[in-house]
């Protein structure tokens, strides 16, 4: 999906992904935005890096497709850290609706 700027001129809905390594361990750092559009890319960094945590201090905005997509890495052994806590919340709801 894509919104128009002010100028008239389309903008794509934008999301940053960084990776840090701390103590040999691999974080995928997620800037912005973050759709279901996105899930394919973070489910190849993921698989194609070792990722073992995934740091969403700075999402600024998640739908239900990524909710379920963050759940389910967490329930395959990824760790989502500085999670805010409208996210981890709806994670739960979500994971207490599929049991």
């Amino acid at each position: 999906m894509h919104s128009v700027g002010p100028d008239g001129i389309e903008k794509a809905k934008h999301l940053k992904i960084e990776t840090a390594s701390d103590r040999g361990k691999l974080t995928l750092r997620l800037i912005g935005r973050l759709q279901a559009e996105h899930i394919a890319e973070l489910m190849n960094q993921i698989e194609g890096s070792g990722t073992e945590r995934v740091c969403l201090k700075e999402v600024t905005l998640v739908d239900v497709d990524v909710v379920r997509f963050l759940a389910a890495c967490e329930d395959g052994g990824i760790s989502i850290v500085n999670c805010p806590a409208y996210i981890r919340e709806w994670m739960n709801r979500e994971r207490q609706q599929t049991d």
